[in-house]
């Protein structure tokens, strides 16, 4: 919608090209204001948590390798449900926590709502700060088996995104939350 809020480009038609149990690929027929028509391939994907869990000044982050990029990165823990399954935002952010780390916070605090690539994708995705950690053992889904974790102290974390070593996109955003809101 424009800031009038319409749509400033109509959907005339859609189609699922791709399908599997985390995605669903389309393309739309679309109208542009002007009348001319053209195409979009939006993927569809449930909106995901991403939590921040910090402690002494740094943060308990995570490693895998991601097959898109061809290799090994760090972020903050973050995910959704399987076979595409929606949640309540803190309780899949708990959950995600959870099952990545080990931890449970005692205390979730939202700071904000993201589209990771609203270019591509209606996804979005929730940022929570955990704090008052609690460790425990970790419950990675299969997918994750390669995952490791390990707290960075914030120095680190900042020479990290600097070298390249982080450079996930969401965690980089949800930082700036934080520091937004560690400002106020």
């Amino acid at each position: 919608m424009n800031n009038a809020g319409e749509h400033a480009v109509r959907q005339v038609a859609t189609r699922v090209v791709y399908e599997n149990p985390w995605m669903v690929v389309r393309e739309d027929d679309v109208e542009r204001p002007d009348g001319s028509r053209g195409i979009f391939g939006v993927v569809d994907k449930p909106d995901f948590a991403l939590i921040i869990p910090a402690e002494d000044d740094g943060f308990h982050m995570v490693e895998e390798y991601r097959y898109p990029i061809g290799r090994r990165t760090w972020s903050f823990p973050q995910g959704t449900l399987p076979g595409q399954a929606r949640a309540e935002p803190e309780e899949l952010a708990r959950r995600e926590l959870a099952e990545e780390t080990g931890f449970r916070a005692e205390n979730m605090l939202r700071l904000g709502f993201l589209h990771s690539s609203h270019g591509s994708s209606g996804q979005g995705f929730n940022v929570f700060l955990a704090t008052g950690l609690k460790p425990g053992e970790a419950a990675r889904e299969h997918e994750e088996q390669d995952m490791r974790q390990r707290w960075l102290p914030r120095s680190e974390f900042k020479t990290m995104v600097r070298d390249g070593l982080i450079t996930d996109d969401s965690t980089l955003a949800a930082y700036t939350l934080l520091t937004f809101h560690e400002a106020e």
